[in-house]
């Protein structure tokens, strides 16, 4: 019998198909083994960044813990805004020290400086910043079920102000505060932000600038009468926030920051009371004009 032999064109067909399906194989197991090791390594990031999160937070509060003990062990109060270097594990952090009264109580201060606030850094026309200025002092006296007023527990209860949207909350909420306790509502400029010192300066950002810049290089004797005198007063108070900045990876810095009453014995002996934490991460910080 004659031997049967198979088309050649079949032959290589067949080898065509065969290569073709290896090669879609091979493309596939790339394409898995690329994305493995692509989350892989976003893993490995994630769990990098959140271990460097937790480090500086641990920095931040233990730079803000130094400053709190140094504070507690001198008997004058620390009256303006001030910024101590330290240098903790290695790591420099900045940790500012400000007195709440310079910021602006939203539970004392007078519809004359409620409306500036609205008006210079919330933006708002004159009228409207007068009419929520009145609305604001109308919402905190409202009697509550014991016929006391209300007040606001927090600058979060700003928003449950009629007119209060979340923008302008947000354009506020790093110039107030409901935590003073005492004092007549009024505005140490020596503790205040240079944004407030803006309000106060009727948005004057120059004079804000000018008396910012010469606390901060800690001159005596700056002229505040150039200020509004109805919004300010150089008194001293125990509550203060106390701000730590971490440098992280990057240029990026870990903001730790908390509200401290000082002075305010505890049971187990501390010598302050923590009312308020706040944690944030900021892209770059400004740096302080020399």
């Amino acid at each position: 019998m004659s031997a049967i032999h198979k088309p050649a064109h079949r032959s290589a067909t067949t080898r065509g198909v065969a290569l073709i399906a290896v090669l879609w194989i091979v493309a596939a197991l790339t394409i898995i083994v690329t994305g493995l090791s692509r989350t892989v390594r976003d893993e490995v990031l994630l769990v990098s960044s959140a271990r460097q999160s937790v480090e500086a937070q641990a920095l931040g509060e233990a730079a803000i813990q130094l400053v709190l003990q140094g504070m507690a062990s001198q008997s004058t109060p620390v009256s303006r805004l001030t910024t101590v270097d330290i240098v903790y594990r290695g790591v420099p952090i900045r940790v500012e020290i400000m007195p709440l009264n310079g910021l602006i109580d939203i539970n004392r201060a007078a519809t004359p400086l409620l409306s500036r606030l609205y008006e210079v850094a919330g933006g708002l026309a004159p009228e409207a910043a007068q009419a929520l200025a009145q609305d604001t002092i109308e919402r905190r006296e409202r009697k509550g079920a014991r016929g006391q007023p209300e007040r606001f527990e927090a600058i979060e209860d700003l928003l449950r102000v009629p007119g209060v949207s979340y923008d302008l909350y947000a354009r506020l909420s790093r110039l107030i505060t409901a935590d003073v306790r005492g004092g007549g509502g009024r505005v140490n400029p020596m503790a205040a932000p240079e944004a407030v010192l803006g309000v106060l300066a009727n948005g004057d950002v120059s004079l804000a600038s000018q008396i910012a810049r010469a606390r901060d290089l800690g001159q005596d004797g700056i002229d505040t009468t150039v200020l509004d005198a109805s919004f300010t007063d150089n008194s001293s108070v125990r509550r203060y926030r106390i701000q730590a900045r971490v440098p992280l990876e990057g240029g990026a810095w870990l903001r730790s920051s908390r509200n401290v009453d000082l002075g305010f014995s505890m049971r187990d002996g501390m010598p302050w009371r923590t009312f308020y934490t706040e944690r944030s991460l900021d892209s770059q910080i400004r740096k302080a004009t020399p």
